[in-house]
């Protein structure tokens, strides 16, 4: 009961807090949403510009402009896999003009760090889902590995020798390595880059065995024939590359890391604008020019409501959480 009372408490704090922003302003909630939006929304993400995130921030952000009747300008923030654009966010007035396009690494980064500046989910308040992507699992089309099997029989022969690249610690990336060695018993050594176009030149330059990576950062690449891809982190093949078996179908049984992009704000933004925003990302997600730009990176188009996007980022994180617990791995 007193731990009920406490969260009721932060609650009403927290309400509280954002009303009186409004009143300071001399709006109430209801002629403020009323007239929202009269100015620029801007939405933040942590990733390097022309990179996976940005692009999905600006497909999603320039059409809901259109609806919305502002410009919705997109804003990189980079740096600790996506933590400083976050921070940034949860510490913006919760008004409705500053969102954050949140990328699975920012469930990991709740399991993988000791500190954040911000609480995954209780400083936020989630819009919708935008879009569910796997990862590639990539190698040098010269390398010796041509299959799956072929680096974890490596990797179980010399635990540690075999080396996979990523966008960096505490990123989506990161952990699919650290759950495909935990449930094929083998120990991976993970290499992070910062970003993945620095660990596909890696790759490009016989730096490293393999990496994981998006699609879309390894497409061109693949598709010119100097890299080549080994398998897919997803239960089902991608479209993108329908020859590329899965994980799971190599023997590594149950295996599932996906990622996933969507829309969230401060915590305490009135709910008449977090309804306002998720009713124009589920319109804009059903329109046929943005949802094939959104599958033509990589990934499966799927709207939410807050309530439901707010239960998948908890659940992924106490996943999360559990991984690093199971797997020893350091916390940063």
């Amino acid at each position: 009961m007193k731990t009920l009372i406490l969260e009721e408490t932060k609650l009403k704090r927290r309400t509280l807090i954002g009303y009186g922003a409004l009143a300071a302003a001399g709006l109430s909630e209801p002629a403020f949403t009323a007239s929202y939006p009269d100015r620029p929304i801007k939405i933040v993400q942590g990733y390097a510009a022309g990179g996976n995130a940005d692009s999905i921030a600006r497909v999603v952000g320039t059409d809901m402009s259109l609806a919305l009747g502002q410009s919705i300008v997109v804003e990189a923030q980079t740096g600790a896999g996506g933590n400083i654009a976050a921070a940034s966010v949860a510490r913006s007035k919760p008004d409705g003009y500053t969102l954050l396009l949140a990328m699975g690494g920012h469930s990991v980064a709740g399991a993988i760090y000791n500190k954040l500046q911000y609480k995954t989910v209780d400083d936020f308040e989630m819009i919708s889902t935008i879009t569910y992507f796997p990862f590639l699992l990539v190698v040098n089309a010269e390398s010796k590995y041509k299959s799956l099997a072929d680096i974890l029989n490596d990797a179980k022969n010399k635990p540690q020798s075999v080396g996979y690249g990523t966008a960096g610690v505490g990123t989506g990336h990161h952990l699919a390595g650290e759950l495909l060695g935990k449930l094929a018993h083998v120990e991976f050594l993970h290499v992070p880059y910062r970003g993945d176009a620095a660990s596909i030149t890696a790759l490009l330059g016989n730096e490293l065995p393999f990496i994981i990576t998006p699609p879309t950062a390894a497409l061109a690449n693949i598709k010119s024939g100097k890299l080549k891809a080994i398998a897919v982190t997803s239960p089902q093949r991608w479209a993108g590359l329908p020859d590329v078996p899965t994980v799971a179908e190599q023997g590594v049984t149950g295996y599932d890391a996906r990622s996933w992009a969507g829309l969230m704000a401060p915590a305490g933004t009135p709910q008449a604008i977090i309804s306002r925003l998720n009713e124009e990302v589920r319109k804009s997600l059903q329109r046929a020019s943005v949802k094939s730009q959104l599958e033509d990176m990589g990934g499966e188009v799927r709207a939410s409501s807050p309530e439901e996007m707010k239960s998948m980022v908890s659940s992924q994180l106490q996943r999360w959480t559990q991984l690093v617990a199971d797997s020893n791995i350091p916390k940063q």
